[in-house]
Order: C-alpha cells, then sequence, then structure tokens
C-alpha cells in the first residue's frame, strides 16, 4: 500500500471520529479541516470533501451543503467504523484500547 493511501485511511478513520464525538453527530468543513490539521493533516481544504463524498458512498457519513458550507453528519454504520466494531477498506481499523 502506497504512503497516500496510509494518510487517506488514517485522515477518514479520523473524520468519523471526531463527527461521533461532535455534538449532533455533525460538524462542518471548516470544524474538521482544523481537527486534522491539529493531528498532523496538513491537508487542503477541498480534500475533506473529497473525503466526505468518498464516505457517503460507503454510507458512513451524509453530506449536505448549507449556505455553501459542507456539513457532513456521521451515520449508525459510520459509528460502528469509528469504534472499530465494523471494518471497511478504505479506512482505518482504530487501534484496541490499552
Amino acid at each position: 500500500m502506497s504512503w497516500d493511501a496510509h494518510l487517506a485511511e488514517d485522515r477518514r478513520l479520523a473524520l468519523l471520529r471526531f463527527l461521533d464525538a461532535a455534538p449532533g453527530y455533525a460538524a462542518n468543513e471548516s470544524l474538521l479541516h482544523a481537527a486534522l490539521e491539529r493531528i498532523g493533516h496538513a491537508i487542503a481544504r477541498d480534500v475533506i470533501r473529497t473525503d466526505a463524498a468518498w464516505l457517503a458512498e460507503q454510507g458512513l457519513v451524509r453530506t449536505e451543503t448549507v449556505h455553501g458550507v459542507l456539513v457532513v453528519t456521521v451515520t449508525g454504520r459510520g459509528q460502528d467504523v469509528a469504534r472499530g466494531r465494523a471494518v471497511v477498506p478504505g479506512v482505518k481499523r482504530p487501534r484496541a484500547k490499552d
């Protein structure tokens, strides 16, 4: 697997975890961008839109645009993946708690 693929898997898991912890299980692209940067993913904002679209295709999130801003909401299936109860190729599996 390429380095870019590893980064994408990690980034997608991080997005699901952020959404799982967010009030209402949702966040806008600006908040998600800031959260990813805090954990070392220095990316362009359009990458968030691409990842959100990919996660939506897998049934892990729902997306909507409100006044030109992308809002992403985790689904129940997405929560299962974020918590390690389900596995989806293309999303890193969370590490077991020590």
